[in-house]
């Protein structure tokens, strides 16, 4: 029988809104209360962008985490449980991370400590890239898969291990901690590797002759998808999604690293050229100098 999203009927979810007004909490702490005293100390302020990043982040964690993407995602449509998997494990953390100050990672996660040297080997390219393809990989096999529809703790377990996985992804391309950042160019070549692993997955999905997730093939079907095309448009926004959007933020990186090199270049260039000096006469001097150079003889024919 094809639904409709009206079919379904709203639920409410109060632990995801528990959650939000815990973000909130923790944004009213940070701004009031942490921001003076790290600006009394000589840290820099939280900037109207990283809390326009962090708004965006908590809306991301609202939309991803409540109805209608919650439940149609869990229930009906598989393309839309993608969405949310992408949300979660690549564009919010990616959002977390701009968000945040260095005063503030150095405070929740103090130097010196093993938290800190736990998170910085965690966030490593070759750690944090085989971490994250490893999930990637892994939650896509149909036992795993349906054990998160039927454990509801394993679900939630899931989800927060693949944000932390999203969050060490980010960490060498756009982390607080610009001493774990890679350069430019390693930048582009990690996020290129990254974008590899998603294909595999989603080609399965895309060819799939038949029904990979026995959990998604049910008589009532939303807006017509039946289950085939359903997981095909799942493998299709997996690869636009984590595969093209990696590509783009490459080419952002590259071109920004290009432009500073040409400033770079330009710069060195103008500084390089030596003027050619410069004398100041003065009429007395002029004239003295006339006056001491004899006049051309006239020749005769």
């Amino acid at each position: 029988m094809e639904l409709s999203l009206g079919d379904i009927g709203w639920r409410a979810h109060p632990e995801v809104w528990v959650l939000i007004i815990g973000l909130g909490a923790l944004a009213w702490y940070g701004t009031k209360v942490l921001q003076p005293k790290a600006a009394a100390a000589g840290f820099g302020t939280i900037s109207r962008r990283q809390k326009a990043w962090f708004l965006a982040a908590t809306l991301g964690v609202w939309a991803a985490s409540d109805w209608p993407v919650h439940d149609v995602g869990e229930e009906y449509l598989y393309v839309v449980h993608m969405v949310q998997h992408l949300l979660i494990s690549m564009l919010i953390p990616g959002m977390f991370m701009l968000s945040m100050p260095r005063w503030l990672f150095d405070l929740l996660v103090p130097e010196g400590g093993r938290a800190r040297a736990l998170a910085q080997k965690a966030s490593r390219p070759i750690a944090a890239g085989l971490m994250f393809n490893a999930l990637t990989i892994g939650l896509h096999f149909p036992g795993v898969v349906q054990l998160s529809f039927d454990n509801g703790a394993f679900h939630y377990a899931v989800h927060l291990l693949v944000f932390v996985a999203g969050l060490l992804m980010w960490a060498p391309i756009i982390g607080p901690v610009e001493e774990w950042r890679l350069p430019p160019i390693g930048q582009c070549i990690f996020l290129f590797m990254m974008s590899i692993v998603p294909t595999v997955p989603s080609g399965w999905l895309i060819f799939a002759e038949n029904v990979v997730y026995q959990h998604y093939d049910t008589v009532d079907r939303l807006w017509g998808f039946n289950a085939i095309n359903d997981q095909q448009a799942a493998g299709v926004v997996m690869k636009l999604v984590g595969g093209f959007f990696l590509w783009a933020v490459i080419v952002v990186i590259f071109a920004r690293w290009a432009s500073a090199e040409s400033a770079k270049e330009a710069a060195l260039s103008r500084a390089n050229r030596v003027p050619a000096p410069t004398v100041d006469l003065t009429f007395e001097e002029v004239s003295e100098q006339f006056a001491r150079t004899e006049a051309p003889a006239e020749r005769t024919p």
